[in-house]
């Protein structure tokens, strides 16, 4: 092997072996303690939640990352003490970690399990519109399971080949549309009942749902006639001519040569505002040319609004005759379809309006039943035995009911038994169940209410193992109330103070603590310009600035302190301001506007810019020494935790930093 092949064989095998061995750059070391390292994936996700997004953090100066991996090392030395000191193992604090676990994570769990993928479904739906025909058979006298059984024999007819049109005309119990083939025109999700929309977005265009729906309304058999995209929002004008002639009569063959003429003079070039202006009878619109602003599909009368979701944008429509006359129509705008980023507060609002209440039950029901609940219900049946007058509350704690039966099971949950005691207490302070009697129904009622409640807190429990965003949120939490630990027992439960070291610490520095020029005055305030104006000429004729504060000011609360203002920064108000520039004690201002009204002020006493006492300064040098002790003893503290794990910082490695590629 010549020289140069050797070299070039040399080089590119180095190059690999050194390449393979190099660490990912998630997994550079950027420092260490005693045995623990920090990687550079630990340390730009924790800069990240500090600092902002990626790409902002990339382009951070080298000693933002620095200092910030100071505080990091600093950070995690402190969890490391905590778990030295057995905090994992502290009932007290394990105990405020399960309460906030249950209090976040029902919220949590609900947000993401049941309402993200609902909005996130209902916009998905929304994106299409789809027009609908049903079959309804409503419930009578003979009883649910009767209409349904009507309903399930229309649909099977249908499925063996007869005709929907034909079936809905005779057996429809919807007047409105059985005799146009059961069409209620077009449907968006969102916008109608949850268990009819699901059916129809679940059904290919010109297809019958395979099973009967089941609405509050009764039973229905639907079909989907049309899909297409949705427009969420149309802008239009219009003229409209109405079915009057000028003797106030109507006349449906003049209204249409009237809007036929209109029609005429648009096509030889005429201006459609100018036209709507000149013809119109919308007295609401004519004199904007003839503007409708923004509207949705189903907002205007079925005719028009079939017509203008039909025209493209600038596109004018042929005359359209609906029942307040002929319109000719003009599409001005079309709204796009919104971005889910967009439009996910009104899809939460639809969401909470319309699916939420159903699919918060089935979600709590799926939750029961993943805890194995079972309600007791042979314990129910002697309860509703024996006729008791016992109700919630009192009664029931001073009742035989509680001695006899209160250590009973009612139901059970996550194998735990629910006792008809704890029952009561858990219902009790609920106003839906204070003073109810305890029989079956209301039984039945707090069952619901209750299991309810302690199945989400149980699934709360669970959720990070579901969820890496809560397991990572709760050791936030936990992080959080572990270094709040320990600046209790590190620096604030060491902070002693006591007069003699707060005047210690005043002596060092006197000056530190000064006033400002200060203003002592009063004032009269009133609403109303014409007001003060006449109590400045009462005071010019000589009558008591206080006495007149005392009666007429208007600033609450300073009726009785005669309008006084105690000493205050001459420059803090307006009003402060006023009053300094008085030149001597008694002297009063002329009316002035002032924030809400109108003032008049009155110098009471100046008091120049000063060093303040230690008395005046005390609650002020009170903070400043807890504030210099706290730095001392926190300083004191992370020099100790270095002196114990010996903390390595490679600074040079964050060069790396937010640069993988």
């Amino acid at each position: 092997m010549n020289k140069f092949l050797f070299s070039s064989f040399f080089i590119v095998t180095v190059s690999v072996l050194f390449f393979s061995c190099s660490p990912k750059h998630s997994e550079i070391i950027v420092a260490e303690y005693t045995g623990q390292k920090i990687t550079m994936g630990e340390f730009e996700k924790a800069y990240s939640k500090n600092a902002g997004t990626i790409e902002k953090n990339s382009t951070d100066p080298q000693t933002n990352y620095k200092n910030f991996l100071d505080l990091f090392v600093n950070f995690r030395m402190k969890l490391r003490d905590a778990e030295i000191r057995g905090f994992g193992q502290n009932e007290e604090l394990q105990n405020e970690l399960m309460d906030y676990k249950k209090k976040v994570g029902v919220t949590y769990g609900i947000e993401k399990t049941l309402v993200e993928p609902g909005i996130k479904k209902l916009y998905e739906q929304r994106k299409y519109e789809l027009r609908v025909a049903h079959i309804m058979i409503r419930p009578d006298s003979t009883g649910k399971e009767t209409a349904m059984l009507k309903a399930q024999n229309i649909l099977d007819r249908i499925k063996n080949g007869e005709n929907f049109d034909t079936l809905c005309a005779e057996y429809s119990d919807d007047n409105f549309s059985k005799t146009k083939g059961g069409d209620i025109y077009f449907i968006t999700a969102g916008m109608i009942i949850p268990e009819f929309e699901e059916a129809a977005y679940n059904t290919s265009v010109g297809e019958v749902y395979p099973k009967v729906v089941e609405t509050r309304y009764g039973f229905h058999i639907i079909k989907v006639t049309d899909k297409q995209n949705r427009v969420p929002q149309i802008r239009a004008s219009h003229i409209m001519v109405d079915f009057y002639n000028e003797a106030g009569e109507v006349d449906s063959s003049n209204s249409r040569a009237r809007i036929d003429s209109v029609a005429m003079l648009l096509k030889q070039g005429g201006n459609f505002e100018e036209l709507a202006a000149q013809y119109s009878d919308d007295q609401g619109s004519k004199d904007k040319g003839g503007d409708l602003n923004y509207f949705q599909r189903r907002q205007m009368v079925q005719e028009f609004d079939e017509a203008v979701f039909n025209l493209k944008l600038g596109q004018i429509s042929e005359p359209v005759r609906t029942n307040y006359g002929y319109h000719i129509i003009k599409v001005t705008d079309i709204k796009p379809y919104p971005t889910f980023e967009e439009d996910k507060e009104e899809l939460k609002r639809l969401y909470k309006q319309t699916r939420y209440n159903q699919e918060y039950e089935e979600y709590i029901n799926n939750i029961k039943s993943n805890f194995a609940f079972a309600i007791n219900e042979n314990f129910i049946d002697k309860i509703a035995a024996r006729h008791d007058s016992v109700r919630i509350g009192k009664s029931y704690f001073e009742s035989e009911l509680k001695n006899e039966l209160g250590d009973s099971a009612v139901y059970n949950l996550n194998k735990e038994p629910v006792s008809l005691t704890e029952l009561i207490e858990k219902t009790q302070e609920n106003y839906e169940f204070s003073n109810k009697l305890i029989d079956r129904p209301t039984l039945e009622s707090a069952i619901k209410k209750t299991s309810g409640d302690i199945a989400l807190d149980h699934d709360a429990l669970t959720l990070d193992q579901k969820f890496p965003e809560f397991k990572e949120l709760m050791e936030d939490y936990r992080n959080g109330i572990y270094i709040f630990k320990l600046q209790e027992e590190e620096v604030w439960s060491k902070i002693n103070i006591d007069s003699v070291k707060l005047y210690e610490f005043w002596q060092k520095d006197p000056d530190k603590y000064k006033f400002a020029d200060r203003v002592k005055f009063a004032e009269i305030f009133s609403r109303k310009d014409s007001l003060i104006n006449h109590y400045y000429t009462l005071l010019e004729n000589g009558a008591e600035f206080d006495t007149l504060a005392a009666n007429y000011t208007e600033r609450p609360g300073f009726k009785d302190k005669k309008g006084v203002f105690d000493l205050l920064d001459a420059n803090s108000a307006e009003i402060a301001v006023e009053a300094n520039k008085l030149r001597k004690p008694g002297d009063y201002s002329a009316p002035f506007k002032n924030s809400g009204g109108f003032s008049i002020v009155k110098l009471i006493m100046k008091d120049p810019a000063r060093t303040k006492t230690f008395e005046e300064a005390k609650a002020e040098v009170s903070g400043a020494f807890q504030e210099f002790e706290s730095k001392r003893l926190e300083e004191e503290y992370i020099n100790n935790l270095k002196k114990l794990y010996k903390p390595v910082y490679h600074y040079d490695k964050l060069s790396e930093a937010f640069k993988e590629k």
